[in-house]
């Protein structure tokens, strides 16, 4: 269960590190300013689509940091360069291993909940 009054001290430090106003923090994620307020002052517990969308705004804030306090904030370069040498390992391991397989469809999915299918023509 999220701390609601910890989880505000975290977003308030977010809003801040960014120089933003809880207004145009509300803009830049796509929610109301009340939300913010509501949350802020412990009146409402921010919802999965509030913190996925500061996530997608805010690459720099941790999930498990702004849900619980574990991590760091902001992600120092170390984690952002493990992660990429990561991904970039294991295409390198899919590329390989698509020499001897078919590719029969792919699957793209959009921040927004969309996605689109291409299957083998």
């Amino acid at each position: 269960m999220i701390n609601s009054e910890d989880f505000s001290k975290r977003l308030e430090k977010v809003i801040h590190f960014y120089d933003e106003t809880a207004a145009s923090f509300a803009e830049k994620i796509g929610v109301q300013r009340s939300s913010i307020s509501h949350i802020l002052s412990g009146r409402n517990k921010p919802s999965l689509d509030f913190v996925l969308k500061i996530l997608s705004a805010y690459p720099e804030v941790e999930l498990y940091w702004l849900l619980n306090g574990k991590g760091q904030f902001p992600k120092t370069d170390s984690e952002n360069n493990s992660n990429i040498s990561k991904s970039s390992s294991n295409e390198k391991t899919n590329i390989s291993s698509t020499n001897e397989k078919e590719i029969d469809r792919i699957v793209i999915f959009y921040t927004d909940g969309t996605f689109k299918n291409f299957n083998k023509a």
